[in-house]
């Protein structure tokens, strides 16, 4: 018998019908998805509860789920929400609120707060700060002030002068050193500070204290230079401009020591320059890059020139590598230029190599730059906090001078008790 059409359709409908209220009492089994689960099996057999593990990363559990505190594991929570006192009625205390349970929504059966994960155990204590793991090494002692007893007046101002009780400008200004030190000793001297302020600023703020400072007696205020060096506890010296190679195309200024020139009038010109500051070791024959090649080969000249700094107690360094030491004088030679035949970089770090090496060989080595150019300086503080893993130590020059041969003790007013 055939069916009308009419009653197949509406069992179609009937179908659908009971589909649709079977699909949502199977929905309902399962729980609103806002209902709180626990996040581990584990967790569930602790808190006495059963029902599906959710993932950390659940989408609706992340917006309305909260974990209790570990005190609350194990509490039951109410069934439903406490039912409202009526109007008039005396009112009575809230109950304490669980930190962290969930609020249901209006028309939303309660939902149970989940289990908090056990506590996790506690961390190990940080290690302590570096400042006290290792101490910070200790600030170089400031290099005293000009003693009055160490000057004298001249024609062009205050002088520097070996004191009546045999105390001397290289031991009154020279840079604290232990002597004791057996290691391989360098030393190093940078010319013309006080020409340009900002790298003569950042050669006394970033230079270890042990690089000794020549002051141009061309700089405006060298004496102010000088200050702020002994602050920082390094040596100063006065550059005392000589007749170059190649003079009167390279000049090294109108108040250096010339051949041409009679002595006495040399003389005066090294009482200009010694007058220039106050508070220093001694003095170096570099201006710039100029090293006074053709006056430091008059003997005789050159032999005055140390005669008086020596009677002065000061030191003097001749800038031209492989010279002899100074036979008048206390003080030596320089064995290397750091920034010659060019100042980049790599030749820097070459030139600072030769100097470790000369030092490892000689026992000890000194080195000169012409200026405190910015890549010199940066290349010298990078390489000096190395030299103590290496076997060397920095040194000031007054720890490196030797004593003059050619001058009998008489002659010399630096008694050896005395000497550096």
């Amino acid at each position: 018998m055939r069916v009308p059409g009419w009653k197949a359709l509406g069992a179609y409908w009937v179908a659908v019908i009971a589909a649709g209220v079977g699909g949502a009492l199977w929905v309902e089994q399962l729980g609103p998805p806002g209902r709180a689960v626990l996040a581990t099996p584990e967790e569930a057999a602790a808190a006495g509860t059963t029902g599906p593990v959710a993932e950390a990363s659940h989408p609706v559990a992340s917006r309305t789920t909260e974990l209790v505190p570990p005190a609350a594991v194990g509490a039951t929570p109410p069934a439903s929400p406490a039912p409202t006192a009526p109007a008039g009625a005396p009112s009575t205390p809230d109950p304490p609120a669980v930190t962290g349970a969930a609020q249901p929504r209006a028309g939303q059966p309660s939902v149970p707060p989940a289990v908090a994960a056990p506590a996790a155990p506690p961390l190990a204590p940080e290690p302590p700060p570096l400042a006290a793991a290792v101490a910070p090494r200790a600030p170089a002692r400031p290099i005293a002030a000009p003693d009055p007893g160490l000057l004298e007046a001249g024609r062009h101002g205050m002088l520097p002068r070996a004191g009546t009780d045999g105390r001397t400008p290289i031991r009154a200004y020279g840079a604290e050193f232990d002597r004791r030190d057996t290691r391989p000793r360098i030393g190093i001297v940078i010319a013309d500070i006080g020409q340009i302020a900002t790298q003569t600023d950042e050669a006394i703020r970033r230079l270890p204290p042990a690089v000794a400072l020549a002051l141009s007696p061309y700089a405006a205020r060298p004496s102010q230079a000088a200050e702020r060096a002994r602050e920082r506890g390094m040596e100063t010296l006065m550059s005392l401009p000589m007749e170059p190679a190649g003079y009167p195309n390279n000049h090294p200024g109108e108040q250096a020591l010339l051949t041409g020139r009679s002595m006495p009038d040399n003389m005066d010109r090294l009482d200009w320059v010694l007058a220039r500051a106050q508070g220093y070791v001694g003095v170096i024959g570099a201006i710039g890059g100029l090293r006074g090649e053709r006056f430091a080969a008059m003997p005789e000249a050159m032999g005055t020139v140390q005669d008086a700094l020596r009677q002065r107690g000061l030191l003097y360094l001749d800038p031209r590598p492989g010279a002899p030491s100074p036979a008048r004088a206390w003080g030596r030679s320089v064995d290397v230029v750091l920034d010659e035949p060019a100042g980049t970089r790599g030749e820097i770090d070459r030139r600072l190599a030769e100097l470790e090496a000369l030092a490892r060989e000689r026992g000890a080595a000194l080195g000169l730059a012409g200026a405190a150019t910015p890549v010199l300086v940066e290349r010298i503080a990078a390489w000096a906090p190395g030299l103590a893993s290496r076997g060397l130590v920095l040194a000031p020059v007054s720890a490196m001078i030797r004593r003059p041969e050619a001058v009998a003790d008489g002659g010399n007013p630096i008694r050896p008790a005395s000497a550096p």
